[in-house]
C-alpha cells in the first residue's frame, strides 16, 4: 500500500485520515499531516534534528503522545519538521510500546513557511488507529 494522508471536512477542527503499509510509515504520515496543518512543509528545510522518545501502553496512546510532542516542539522551540525517521517496538512483559524518532526540520520562519493554522492539541474525539488488510489506518482530529 502506498502511504498517504488526506484531510476530511470537520466543523471546528482539522480532521485527517492516514493509511500506510507499516506502523512507522503510518506515524510518519500522521506527523506530516499534523505539520502540514500548520505550515507548508515543502518549504521546511532539514537544518536541525531532534530526538523524540515516547512510551505508552497502547498504539493509540503512542500516536497521540507522539503528535502532542510535535505540537510541543512547535510551541516551545518554534520548530517545524518535514522529515521523520521512526522506529516502533513492543516492550516486553506487556508494558506497551516505544517510539524512537529523529525529526528533521528548522525554526519556524513566518515569511517562508506560509503559516496556516495553529494546532493547540490532539483530541481523542473520534481518534483511532486500526490494523486493516493492507496495513494500518489512523483517524485524527487536531484542535485549532
Amino acid at each position: 500500500m502506498e502511504a498517504f494522508y488526506k484531510f476530511l471536512d470537520h466543523t471546528a477542527d482539522v480532521m485527517f485520515v492516514a493509511k500506510a503499509g507499516t506502523l512507522p510509515e503510518l506515524f510518519e504520515q500522521c506527523a506530516m499531516a499534523t505539520e502540514e496543518t500548520m505550515v507548508d512543509i515543502a518549504r521546511v528545510k532539514q537544518k536541525v534534528s531532534e530526538k523524540i522518545l515516547v512510551e505508552e501502553k497502547s498504539i493509540e496512546q503512542l500516536l497521540s503522545s507522539f503528535l502532542d510532542e510535535l505540537v510541543f516542539f512547535k510551541d516551545y522551540k518554534q520548530l517545524m519538521f518535514s522529515k521523520f525517521e521512526i522506529e516502533i517496538a513492543e516492550l516486553g512483559g506487556g508494558r506497551g510500546f516505544e517510539l524512537k524518532c529523529i525529526a528533521h526540520g528548522e525554526k519556524l520562519d513566518l515569511t517562508r513557511h506560509n503559516p496556516k493554522v495553529d494546532v493547540k492539541a490532539v483530541t481523542m474525539h473520534l481518534f483511532k488507529v486500526e490494523q486493516v488488510s493492507s496495513g494500518w489506518k489512523a483517524q485524527v482530529i487536531l484542535d485549532i
